[in-house]
């Protein structure tokens, strides 16, 4: 019962803080979203408060049901992704969204990310129980088996399109493949096939563009032209991004004092609302906070008996440490923008919700730390 459940009481102070700082960002970005959006940061705190009560169903119910019913998730998902090509409208060129009336928008792909970790999860450690010293042949179809349960979402999230969300998944397999035990030749083999495959990918691109078009589609080639030629663009949006960052010095303009407008602003570039605001020193003590909040889910992982939360928690991890690079590294220019949120800090309903599901994962595997399920 929940009342017998220990809780992880310094992971539950970092969502606090990061609870305070959304709802801070949100507000301070409010004067240049549209209204009719609404009141995002009511909306958000809403948000918040309907992932705690999830989070109190999860300790209920113990990772050990989600692994037991991790087939059916999965294959639930699979159909909400599937279905998104054929009912989901088109926004912004992409069918990513279930518009629900009156509540707001859907995206399967951020709950694909948990049933994909626990899919994986429970064949990694189920591939362990039956191989007990495995071969590299069982390591090799184990492997297939990764390769295929990845690979199907992979193919709808793409098709949508959203690249963003496949790197994510293809994340989520490398780490937990990386703490599966297997060998590290496997690593080392398909390093280098990616090499090859890689560097004959950019070769087409950069020099036989009509072979490369005639293969993968010109709209392929144009998000890859987007993707790849990110450094020699001069996009508003990065542009009014590092004005706004460059220009806060030490202590930022002050709250609600966002100096310049961007696109994006309470999604994808709330980094950029929280460093203009609260300046370096604010960013400082935000990156301090991130940094705590992944070495408390490491050590989680590090110090639990069960194997199968060990595999569940890398995968998690791998998912937070991403978008975290990638969203900070894309509004200050080191890296290319790809529509990539900051986990619990930006708006956005299904993202938060899956990440608080995320985080009832992660208590349960440190309330059972010490106990095998």
């Amino acid at each position: 019962m929940v009342k017998k459940y220990k809780i992880d009481k310094l992971l539950i102070f970092y969502i606090i803080l990061f609870f305070i700082i959304s709802i801070t960002s949100i507000y301070s970005a409010s004067m240049y979203l549209s209204p009719t959006l609404g009141n995002l940061p009511l909306k958000q705190i809403l948000w918040y408060v309907a992932g705690a009560l999830i989070i109190y169903f999860i300790m209920k119910k113990g990772n050990k049901f989600f692994y037991k019913y991790a087939w059916y998730i999965y294959l639930t998902n699979i159909v909400l992704l599937f279905g998104l090509l054929f009912f989901a409208p088109s926004i912004n060129g992409s069918k990513c969204w279930y518009i629900i009336n009156g509540i707001g928008s859907f995206q399967p792909s951020e709950f694909m990310k948990i049933s994909l970790i626990l899919m994986l999860a429970s064949t990694i450690n189920y591939f362990h129980k039956r191989k007990r010293k495995p071969s590299l042949k069982d390591e090799f179809i184990l492997i297939l088996e990764v390769i295929i349960i990845t690979l199907i979402p992979s193919i709808l999230t793409f098709l949508e399109p959203d690249t963003g969300a496949v790197i994510i998944y293809l994340i989520i397999s490398l780490f937990m493949l990386f703490i599966s035990g297997i060998k590290i030749f496997w690593f080392i083999l398909f390093g280098t096939i990616i090499l090859l495959l890689g560097g004959s990918f950019l070769y087409l691109y950069f020099l036989k563009q009509d072979i490369f078009i005639s293969i993968f589609g010109s709209n392929f080639f144009y998000r890859m032209d987007r993707i790849l030629n990110w450094k020699s663009g001069s996009g508003m949006q990065l542009e009014n991004s590092l004005v706004a960052i460059g220009s806060s010095y030490l202590l930022g303009h002050g709250f609600n004092n966002t100096p310049i407008y961007f696109p994006e602003a309470g999604t994808d570039f709330i980094f950029t609302v929280y460093s203009s605001n609260f300046g370096l020193l604010g960013t400082i003590i935000l990156l301090i906070i991130i940094l705590l909040f992944n070495f408390k889910i490491i050590s989680t992982g590090i110090e639990t008996v069960n194997r199968i939360d060990k595999y569940l928690i890398a995968g998690i991890i791998g998912i937070f440490l991403y978008q975290q690079i990638q969203n900070i590294g894309m509004t200050i220019g080191l890296l290319p923008i790809t529509g990539i949120t900051l986990p619990f800090i930006s708006y956005g309903g299904s993202s938060l919700l899956s990440y608080m599901i995320l985080i009832g994962l992660i208590l349960n595997a440190y309330n059972s730390k010490n106990k095998k399920i």
